[in-house]
């Protein structure tokens, strides 16, 4: 189940429903105008006193509320008989507000489980039906939390110091140049790693070897990148079963670009193909 894809109106559908079960303990008559000391005592039921309007009126709209919660937080619909189980829902919700409405009319001395039983219903129904047709309603119900950026070495918004390796303006010196420093240990005439050597004569038994035409430099650089909401991430050899699942609120380094996908590498070193890169946050 995706909590994330709750909409309001399916908030309102679950406050309805506590309400509703909160009403099934109060009392569903009032009790009869009397006063001195011979009026007689009587105890005013409520819903589990009576077992055919607790199942019709208060458990129907429970259990409506319930499908139409779960349907709607299903990635893939379950269907029953061809219906799906918020079809369900919005059924059992309506059945449960017709039950109350009828009932109220006819009873004679409404108590407060009745009459907050009855509200229940009717918002409960409404905002089933409703939810898929009203703009307001179909907002989602938790808004998607922006990744906080975690903070050490590589990440985005981590603090750096200035002119440290890798950035603007920073002395860069070769791997190795102590080598060539006697002062720092190094053998006079050492080469440091990555330093130029000095041009040699051709040799003129040496036929020249034309350079390797290498692949042109691409212009990806690796940047990080959070997911709205959680994506799956696939092999790299196209396999269409997923390796791991990128969440939201978690930054990854695209290492590379895959078409109109991006190589991702999760934070315990595996590397797959993010296929779905709409909404994507750079950092």
């Amino acid at each position: 189940m995706n909590i994330r894809s709750l909409t309001r109106g399916d908030g309102v559908v679950i406050g309805a429903a506590v309400l509703l079960f909160i009403a099934s303990f109060l009392n569903l008559t009032s009790a009869p105008s009397c006063s001195g000391p011979y009026c007689p005592s009587i105890a005013a039921p409520n819903a589990w006193d009576s077992l055919s309007l607790l199942m019709s009126m208060f458990l129907g709209g429970i259990i409506g509320a319930v499908l139409v919660v779960v349907g709607r937080s299903l990635p893939q619909p379950k269907k029953v008989a061809g219906l799906d189980l918020t079809q369900f829902g919005v059924a059992f919700t309506v059945f449960a507000a017709w039950t109350a409405f009828w009932t109220i009319i006819d009873a004679h001395g409404s108590g407060a489980g009745m009459i907050l039983g009855l509200i229940a219903a009717l918002v409960l129904a409404g905002a089933a039906v409703a939810t898929p047709l009203v703009g307001a309603l179909k907002a989602p119900l938790m808004g998607t939390p922006s990744p906080a950026a975690p903070q050490g070495y590589g990440y985005p918004g981590a603090a750096q110091p200035a002119g440290g390796y890798g950035y603007p303006g920073a002395a860069q010196q070769p791997y190795g140049a102590h080598l060539g420093d006697p002062s720092l240990g190094g053998q006079p005439g050492a080469q440091a790693y990555g330093a130029q050597a000095p041009a040699a004569e051709p040799a003129k038994d040496t036929q020249a070897q034309p350079a390797a035409a290498g692949a042109p430099a691409g212009d990806f650089a690796p940047f990080w990148f959070a997911v709205p909401v959680a994506r799956p991430l696939y092999a790299e050899d196209g396999s269409p079963t997923p390796i791991a699942e990128l969440a939201p609120g978690t930054w990854y380094l695209a290492v590379d670009q895959r078409g109109p996908g991006l190589v991702a590498q999760t934070q315990d070193g595996r590397r797959g193909v993010l296929q779905d890169t709409t909404g994507i946050q750079r950092g």
